[in-house]
This record gives structure tokens, C-alpha cells and sequence, in this order.
């Protein structure tokens, strides 16, 4: 890079002409700053705008394999994708989840089944939805789960933080005394495995009861 014109270096064109004005190498160098005493960073960035042409699943270790990259600047150039993906890039199509009530659409289903239903929506760090599951089906007013099958599918997904969701064909919305030791079970699993559990929801064919809005979790 020492040898490039400060004017035409990645940084001192996006000051002067605005990150658009660089190449996709050019902004991979930005992100990146500097080489190593093996490699210029010119060629870091090459290997890395490879994989993104190869439409290759960007993973951290991915970016980590590459010679030239470190754990620090992989994470850089990982958090960069991640804030463009969540702000630039269309809707996810399983949604937004801030609240009880943005998950209501993807459980509409359950209100008027005759078995319990027990359900898992796993969410990323920016709250989007990544999958929603039925867990078990159970009797009429019991399902029985464990922790291992709830997080079975987050880890796989990824997920930070999980929605459990469950039916009472009863019409009750008070949860129950099970409702509650398994509750306290996926709570005490999640922090073990680093996904937060953030709601129970109870949904019924006549409304829906948030254990966190109710101060149960």
C-alpha cells in the first residue's frame, strides 16, 4: 500500500470522494487498514471479495481461514456485513420480534387446536426470526418437552435468544404449575448454552399471555 498515491488509498478516497467511489476491493481494504509482513492487503482483500463473488455462506471462519486474516479483523469485517444486512438489506420474511405481539402472526395456528402444541421461535441478535418449530404434541391439556429438543434446532440456527410459544385447548390463560417448572428449566438451559429464553407465551382461541410481561421470567 506504500507504494499507492496517498489521494488514491481507500480511506483518503472515501474522505474525499465517498465510499461508492471505491472498488469492492478497495473497500475491503478499508475495513482492514493494513497488511502483514507476509501479505499486502491488497491480497487479503482479493481472497476475502473472492469468496463474496463465489456467493459462498460468509462465516467468521471463513474469513479466518484466510491467510492474512486475524481474529480481530475477521470479527471487523463480519460486524460490518452483519450492520449492512440488518439496516440495508430487504425484510427478513419471518419478521421483527420487539414485542409479544409481533409474534402473533406466526402462531395463529394454534389457537384452535384440540392438543397442546409446544412451540420454539429462534431469533437472531437483531431480533429477526429465524425459524419457528413445533416441538411436541401433546395431550389434550399436557406436552411434555425437554431442553435438549427446544435447543437442539437454536443451536443450529444459531440463534441468541428463543420465543416458546404453547397452546392451551382448555381456554385457560394461566399457566399452570408445569407451565412454570418448564419455564424455569429452558431459562436455567439457555444460559447455559448462551441463548437467552426472553418470552413464554400462552395463546388460547381467545387471547395470549406473555410470562415475561407478567413477570414470570
Amino acid at each position: 500500500m506504500r507504494d499507492v498515491p496517498l489521494q488514491d488509498r481507500p480511506r483518503e478516497k472515501i474522505e474525499k470522494k465517498g465510499a461508492s467511489a471505491l472498488s469492492d476491493t478497495e473497500l475491503i481494504e478499508a475495513i482492514i487498514g493494513r497488511g502483514t509482513r507476509q501479505r499486502d492487503v491488497r491480497e487479503i482483500a482479493k481472497d476475502v471479495c473472492g469468496i463474496l463473488k463465489e456467493k459462498q455462506d460468509i462465516r467468521y471462519e471463513t474469513i479466518r481461514a484466510i491467510e492474512g486474516i486475524g481474529p480481530t479483523r475477521a470479527s471487523q469485517i463480519m460486524a460490518c456485513f452483519e450492520m449492512g444486512r440488518r439496516y440495508f438489506a430487504p425484510e427478513v420474511a419471518g419478521g421483527k420480534v420487539t414485542k409479544p405481539d409481533d409474534i402473533l402472526p406466526l402462531i395463529a395456528h394454534l389457537r384452535d387446536k384440540r392438543q397442546e402444541h409446544f412451540c420454539c421461535i429462534t431469533l437472531n441478535g437483531a431480533g429477526e426470526v429465524l425459524g419457528n418449530r413445533v416441538i411436541t404434541v401433546g395431550l389434550l391439556n399436557h406436552s411434555l418437552v425437554h431442553p435438549r429438543e427446544v435447543f437442539a434446532d437454536a443451536i443450529t440456527d444459531r440463534a441468541a435468544s428463543i420465543i416458546c410459544v404453547h397452546n392451551h385447548p382448555s381456554g385457560s390463560l394461566e399457566p399452570s404449575s408445569q407451565d412454570m417448572a418448564i419455564t424455569t428449566q429452558l431459562k436455567e438451559a439457555g444460559s447455559l448454552v448462551g441463548i437467552q429464553l426472553i418470552d413464554h407465551v400462552i395463546v388460547t382461541k381467545t387471547g395470549h399471555l406473555s410470562m415475561r410481561e407478567r413477570g414470570m421470567i
